[in-house]
């Protein structure tokens, strides 16, 4: 039985860490104070053709 204590115990604690991780996450990002910018969007409204949307199409068979 010892072993199934040491398990639920390290998962506990997994969990513990995992609380606090989220948080402090938000914390790190919203110190840094740089802002991200957003690229220009197409002059004409398209969707631009990039291999990241033509891998993304070839794999929804569009």
């Amino acid at each position: 039985m010892s072993k199934k204590d040491e398990t639920a115990r390290s998962r506990r604690d997994f969990l513990k860490l995992a609380g606090a991780a989220g948080p402090a996450a938000v914390v790190a990002v919203a110190s840094t104070g740089t802002e991200a910018e957003a690229a220009p969007a197409a002059a004409d409204g398209k969707m631009q053709d990039t291999a990241h949307t033509r891998a993304y199409f070839d794999s929804a068979r569009f």
